[in-house]
């Protein structure tokens, strides 16, 4: 049994209690959260230029179980000229030991049309660990094993085994700001990806907050001509549910 079979049989059985048949009963707190994201700007005069960035999230938390769908899309013109395009998603769910510790199941699909891979697809299950739970501060920290398959840009392909690592902070600074902060890295044979997502969230009325972020994605091992770093800066407006 090759890893990819060990990692569809092991995501299928931590998702199988999301659609298992629950039984009817009143609820004090709804299982259900999410937030929808949205960002756009639009500029005219001497340079025509727009750019959208977008995204939802949405968890379910019931018991022991944690299961988190998040997708995100951006994409940018410059005088009608598409210059960057990019979507993620990534689904995750996870079980709890004990009140700090968890294992997790991920899948994470990444695709950039002006990028050295344009498309890549990871699977990786892991352990997971509660760090800091405190009220204002959260730390959490995964390591993981799996596979993931890459397209390139000049057309070939590559299929690593990978190993994971993740931290995710998070800090309430009061009632209506909060600081998030994540680290990801995927090491493979091919190639070590890795991520660092800084964001800061201040509500303006109800469910409703402005979000600035700023993503550093790099890549170990490009093609020729390329650049290893990318990043994004985004200013959106969230709503939460």
């Amino acid at each position: 049994m090759n890893w990819r079979n060990i990692i569809v049989i092991g995501l299928l059985a931590f998702a199988a209690p999301l659609f298992a048949q629950e039984e009817e009963g009143a609820e004090a707190e709804s299982p259900w959260s999410g937030n929808v994201k949205l960002g756009y700007l639009a500029v005219s005069g001497n340079t025509e230029s727009e750019s959208l960035n977008s995204g939802f999230e949405v968890n379910y938390i019931k018991e022991l179980w944690e299961h988190q769908l998040r997708a995100a899309a951006i994409y940018s013109t410059e005088s009608s000229v598409t210059t960057a395009e990019a979507y993620d998603a990534n689904w995750k769910s996870a079980r709890n030991l004990t009140d700090h510790d968890f294992l997790f199941g991920r899948l994470d699909w990444r695709k950039d049309r002006f990028g050295s891979i344009t498309e890549q697809f990871s699977q990786s299950v892991g352990y997971g660990r509660r760090l800091i739970d405190k009220e204002k501060h959260t730390l959490n920290g995964e390591i993981g094993v799996g596979a993931r398959q890459s397209d390139l840009a000049d057309g070939t392909d590559e299929s690593d085994t990978i190993y994971t690592g993740r931290l995710t902070y998070a800090w309430t600074i009061s009632e209506t700001a909060s600081f998030g902060q994540s680290l990801l890295i995927e090491n493979g044979s091919s190639n070590t990806f890795s991520e660092s997502v800084t964001d800061l969230r201040a509500r303006i009325v109800g469910g409703v907050a402005l979000v600035v972020s700023y993503t550093v994605r790099r890549n170990s091992d490009v093609l020729p001509g390329t650049e290893k770093t990318d990043t994004r800066t985004a200013i959106s407006l969230e709503y939460a549910f």
